[in-house]
């Protein structure tokens, strides 16, 4: 079951998080890899700058999170993770469908570019990766990031984003 997450969650929302972050060790650049992934504090001020978290939940508890940020005249997919021992069974499927469902404007993912996994995952949902001489201008217009994640990320749009310029 999808469901909106709040407060009460977040210990559950950086259990999902963090194990599922675990895919990025030894891939994304040692400079951007911390323990915990996502620390508290982190998830917190992420939440107060806008980001609303689904999840989805079953009988073994959250399984899976996803967020969407509005940001100016786009969507933005944030933090999408699913425990590790729950990926291929259709739970990150559901939560980008839920969230997409009902968007008046572009969606814009960002992902590290060495998690080809997670570009291919939003590849076969759709979504494109925009070009490299377009990706750092988005990157500081609608993220908080540092440089050096910018010089080690994609974006990727769906068809809105394509289709309206």
């Amino acid at each position: 079951m999808i469901r909106a997450l709040d407060r009460a969650d977040r210990a559950d929302i950086l259990a999902v998080i963090d194990a599922a972050a675990e895919a990025y060790r030894g891939i994304i650049p040692p400079d951007r890899w911390k323990e915990p992934y996502m620390p508290a504090d982190e998830l917190a001020a992420e939440i107060a700058a806008g980001i609303a978290f689904s999840g989805w939940q079953d009988g073994d508890g959250l399984q899976g999170v996803m967020g969407v940020q509005p940001v100016e005249d786009v969507i933005l997919i944030r933090h999408a993770y699913v425990r590790p021992e729950r990926q291929g069974e259709g739970i990150g499927t559901a939560l980008l469908d839920a969230l997409c469902r009902d968007v008046d404007r572009p969606i814009l993912i960002g992902t590290w570019a060495a998690a080809t996994w997670a570009i291919r995952f939003y590849e076969a949902r759709g979504f494109k990766l925009v070009g490299e001489d377009e990706k750092a201008g988005l990157l500081r217009r609608y993220w908080t990031v540092p440089e050096r994640q910018i010089e080690t990320s994609v974006v990727l749009g769906d068809g809105r984003w394509f289709g309206g310029r």
